[in-house]
């Protein structure tokens, strides 16, 4: 497991949306948007149905995410923050985790999902093995 320090921590909280990458059966890439949050030291996605990325980390739980992030290097290329690592699923919880997001992405007060008795769903844990990207967390 790669060590979140305070810039990454920042990055991986601070509402921005992050894009998901798993691997298909046929090995092509499969990337969605996802809010992201953090559950100790594990990258959170609430998801409350079936769907590609949650049969994908089933089969094969690696994964990437990126995140675009504030600032940029010297030569003014913008910092991203990019997430190796490995998935997990649970299932049950996506309504809580998916309401304790919205109000970072959405605004305090907003009701997520929209709809009374959504289904568990599953929530991904991602445990990050490296970092890349451009920023203070790259070598």
């Amino acid at each position: 497991m790669a060590t979140i320090t305070p810039e990454i921590r920042e990055v991986l909280t601070s509402g921005r949306l992050a894009h998901l990458t798993t691997i298909n059966p046929d090995g092509s890439p499969q990337v969605s948007v996802v809010w992201i949050g953090l559950e100790g030291d594990d990258i959170a996605i609430g998801h409350l149905m079936g769907g590609r990325k949650v049969t994908n980390i089933a089969r094969d739980p690696r994964v990437a995410i990126t995140i675009e992030a504030n600032g940029a290097n010297p030569v003014g290329m913008k910092n991203y923050l990019i997430v190796y690592g490995t998935a997990r699923l649970v299932e049950g919880g996506a309504p809580e985790l998916l309401q304790r997001l919205a109000t970072v992405y959405v605004g305090p007060g907003v009701k997520f999902p929209p709809f009374d008795n959504p289904p568990g769903g599953h929530v991904i844990l991602v445990t990050p093995e490296r970092f890349g990207g451009v920023g203070p967390w790259s070598s």
